[in-house]
């Protein structure tokens, strides 16, 4: 398989990597904020694999299916964003925000202009208000998810460098930055709309495999279909 790219792969290859890596001598570990296993050598990681967000790690050991099971994910990049809720793999709501963020001739957003060149002298006061309303409907959402069902994970996906936006908007988020239950997205999010929305859902609740690009090993992995760039953490907002 591609090194750096994610591949979606079964139950059973999951049982098989892991098998491999115990008799290889690898490190398996828990990374929490991604609900992922990780397995390394030498202090660097050679694969990991994301679990389905709808099973749970019990002692870090088995996987179990999560009774009545609540999620809700947003994803955010400049002037585009999405929210959903779903029960039981179920999407019960879902919302696309959109806002006038992005400076036609340069190509960047307002927020990211100011950082670098200044205030403008034109339209930026429309821009920044978009933004500040944009951040505000998104958190005005997630609060309903929190006020009406019992959220056992927040999925986010969203550059560090906007976070200061979201998480200090007028209307905070119903959740803080390092809350136990706020679960890192894995996967690239480049246009979060409605057909994104769904595809990261299925892709939360399945087994996905990444093998770190300098890893020199051979695991031999034939029956593995789909794959997406991993996350980045900068992207081009």
């Amino acid at each position: 398989m591609a090194s750096g790219n994610y591949q979606e792969i079964s139950p059973a290859i999951f049982t098989q990597l892991r098998v491999y890596g115990k008799e290889n001598g690898l490190i398996e570990s828990y990374v929490r904020n991604s609900h992922q296993l990780e397995f390394s050598a030498n202090h660097q990681w050679l694969y990991r694999i994301s679990l389905p967000w709808s099973m749970e790690l019990i002692d870090g050991k088995v996987l179990e299916k999560r009774d009545d099971y609540h999620l809700a994910m947003v994803m955010i990049r400049a002037g585009i964003a999405n929210t959903g809720y779903f029960h039981n793999g179920e999407m019960i709501d879902h919302k696309v925000f959109r806002a006038y963020m992005v400076r036609q001739k340069q190509g960047k957003s307002q927020i990211k202009y100011l950082k670098t060149n200044g205030k403008s002298r034109s339209g930026s006061r429309v821009r920044l208000g978009e933004s500040a309303l944009f951040f505000e409907e998104i958190n005005e959402r997630l609060n309903q998810y929190a006020a009406n069902y019992p959220i056992a994970h927040w999925g986010i996906s969203c550059s560090k460098t906007l976070w200061p936006y979201f998480f200090g908007a007028s209307i905070s988020p119903p959740f803080e930055k390092n809350q136990e239950n706020l679960m890192s997205i894995p996967f690239h999010v480049q246009h979060p709309d409605f057909e994104t929305l769904q595809d990261i859902h299925r892709k939360v609740n399945s087994f996905q495999l990444l093998v770190a690009e300098t890893a020199k090993i051979n695991l031999n992995i034939s029956n593995t279909s789909g794959s997406d760039t991993v996350a980045e953490e900068e992207d081009d907002w």
